[in-house]
């Protein structure tokens, strides 16, 4: 007879292991201990096998006679259902191996020797955000268009468009390293151009020429933390951008050279850069050594020393300031640039000390080599027109560079 619910249910442990028949090959086995399992009988090329389907109660009587009937189905169509079974537990282990986010880490962690630390953070963060939750466990060759655009769509819901920009530059950049380690041909986000929303550009606020005098006092009589003080000063001075200041380690400088090198990994086009420093500058720099020295940052975070400060420090000295929407330290860069042009500084040497790139290799090339002494008159007059501008004095333009 069959088995009934209540049968199975109600089937106690015995001395020694016994089976409770259903039909067509399905019984339970009942172990001394009581765990109870589900087995199919049957025969392939006059072999007999037998089939785990699981064990009761996680698996019904009901649930139970469906499997029994899928695997004498498999052995209608000649196939054997355990090394159906097998080969299912290979595939999903290949797909496991090969999901997106397996690979993603991967290469996150290939591209952690190219960025910062804090760059590296991150990254990672954005994934297991706004890429994983949707697309984590799919095996990558098995993505498609629609997926990825539908979980950057998600972020660009919530507004966030910049963000969602780098969703899918991040997704482009993990396709690309599956089909680069042979684990996928084809880059489905490379479809995706155009697909996003826009922000419309807007460039980050900078100090006019006129309106410097009054920031610099400003800064002077700043009450805020030392490091903030010295950290705006410094901006000023070197006019490097935010992330290249923060993170400045005290390897990076000579102060007796009066130059500050930063390694091409920490430079946003993967280069290095040298920065010539004026008096100013070094003096700035041996008040902040007898602060900071001890430590590898130049300027680290008060919460742990081994991280950097916060990227909303200056900003926010700024806003207390006065200059919120006003100026940013980015800005202090179009502020030194638009002035030193002014002031017949070579373009050159100008877009050199400003690390911006070069498209052209062999004007790169020469860029490397030329324009260092101008850039260490420049700097060293940028430093000196900042303390005239400081006390009040002219700043009409004074056509000192070198045309």
């Amino acid at each position: 007879m069959p088995l009934t619910d209540a049968a199975v249910r109600n089937a106690k442990p015995k001395d020694k292991a016994y089976k409770l028949s259903d039909s067509a090959g399905l019984y339970l086995l009942v172990q001394p201990n009581g765990a109870r399992y589900w087995r199919v009988k049957y025969r392939v090329e006059g072999k007999e096998k037998l089939l785990a389907l699981g064990t009761y109660p996680e698996v019904k009587l009901a649930e139970a006679r469906e499997k029994r009937d899928e695997a004498r189905k498999l052995i209608g169509a000649g196939s054997d259902p355990i090394e159906v079974k097998r080969e299912e537990k290979r595939l999903a282990k290949v797909r496991a191996e090969n999901s997106f986010e397996k690979i993603a880490r991967e290469w996150h962690e290939h591209q952690r020797g190219r960025w910062t630390e804090e760059t590296a953070e991150r990254a990672l963060a954005l994934l297991e955000a706004d890429l994983f939750p949707d697309l984590g466990d799919r095996p990558i060759t098995e993505i498609k268009a629609p997926e990825i655009l539908e979980a950057v769509r998600k972020v660009e819901r919530r507004g966030a468009l910049d963000v969602a920009s780098r969703v899918l530059q991040r997704a482009k950049a993990i396709f690309r390293y599956a089909i680069q380690t042979g684990r996928a041909e084809y880059n489905p986000a490379s479809d995706l151009v155009g697909a996003l929303k826009t922000r419309k550009v807007e460039h980050r606020a900078a100090l006019g020429r006129n309106e410097l005098p009054e920031f610099l006092r400003k800064m002077e009589a700043y009450d805020g933390h030392q490091l903030t003080r010295l950290g705006l000063r410094l901006a000023v001075l070197t006019f490097v951008r935010s992330a290249e200041l923060r993170e400045a380690r005290w390897s990076e400088f000579d102060l007796d050279a009066a130059e500050w090198r930063i390694p091409a990994e920490r430079m946003k086009m993967r280069a290095p850069h040298l920065v010539p420093l004026s008096k100013q500058a070094v003096a700035i720099l041996r008040d902040l050594h007898q602060v900071t020295g001890r430590y590898e940052l130049a300027f680290p975070s008060q919460n742990n020393r081994e991280k950097p400060m916060s990227e909303n420090t200056l900003l926010y000295a700024m806003y207390r300031m006065g200059y919120h929407g006003r100026a940013t330290v980015h800005g202090f860069r179009a502020t030194a640039s638009t002035i030193l042009n002014e002031n017949g500084f070579h373009f050159d040497a100008i877009e050199r000390q400003l690390a911006h790139a070069e498209r052209n290799k062999v004007r790169a090339a020469y860029h490397r080599s030329e324009y260092l002494e101008e850039r260490k008159r420049m700097m060293q007059w940028w430093a000196d027109f900042v303390d005239s501008a400081a006390r009040g004095a002219s700043v009409v333009t004074l056509k000192r560079g070198v045309a």
